[in-house]
């Protein structure tokens, strides 16, 4: 079915179609040349409207922080030490920025690590706020992250959870057991970034239909290049879309 087209509408036009104009000879010479409008980040000539044509960033890595880690991190750290006695080999790294504080933990000791969290009486972190999903393009031993946001109501603290696993091999333990409020995070994380959470009561996809191919958060998924239906329109990739001005 195809959407009616009123009569006096304007022709589809592709914006790599669009030649330059040149000056007339009865304009003023110093009246600007008018060229083919472009994408963003310098793209010309492809009709790519999504910001991300030809945009290159090397891969991100934390920098760890030193002690003193200021606030009431060094005392958080201290007491997570003294609740888990594999403290040491459990956390990699111990990351301060912008005022976070943020735990990079293996996951084979990520529910160890948690439990102390939550039910050490100096800890107390009785809340997991939000469960989310990060993927580092181009860092294959670490690419991609689930990330635990937990708050304790007792002592009005916030701390973040990092856990890296590779896009082979993308499994973490879940920690619905734990914190009941993970349940349905987990599985839009599952869903959109492909990161499996063993034990989950019911791993499905959250966002896209059941059989839907891939996962539309991580960063090699193609931009615009699947089709949407709409009452029976499709709309087209951004990348084959019309550029308006």
């Amino acid at each position: 079915m195809e959407r009616p087209v009123p009569a006096d509408s304007a022709p589809e036009q592709r914006a790599a179609d669009i030649a330059a104009k040149t000056v007339d000879p009865g304009e003023s010479p110093d009246a600007p040349a008018l060229t083919a409008p472009g994408g963003m980040f310098g793209v010309t000539g492809s009709g790519d409207t999504t910001g991300f044509g030809g945009l290159r960033r090397d891969a991100w890595v934390e920098a760890p922080a030193e002690r003193p880690y200021g606030g009431y991190f060094d005392e958080l750290v201290d007491s997570l030490a003294a609740a888990y006695p594999a403290f040491g080999e459990a956390v990699t790294k111990v990351v301060v920025d912008r005022g976070e504080l943020t735990l990079h933990v293996r996951r084979e000791h990520l529910i160890g690590v948690a439990t102390a969290l939550r039910n050490d009486p100096s800890l107390r972190f009785e809340l997991c706020s939000s469960v989310s999903g990060v993927d580092y393009l181009g860092r294959e031993q670490a690419r991609l992250h689930s990330v635990y946001h937990l708050t304790s109501m007792t002592f009005r603290r916030k701390l973040r959870l990092e856990v890296a696993v590779t896009a082979a091999d993308p499994h973490v333990p879940s920690l619905t057991g734990l914190y009941p409020t993970a349940d349905w995070q987990e599985r839009e994380t599952y869903d959109l970034f492909g990161i499996v959470y063993d034990g989950h009561p019911a791993l499905t996809r959250i966002m896209m239909p059941d059989d839907w191919d891939g996962h539309p958060q991580r960063k090699d998924y193609p931009l615009g290049g699947i089709p949407v239906q709409y009452k029976g329109a499709t709309i087209p990739p951004p990348d084959q879309r019309r550029e308006y001005r």
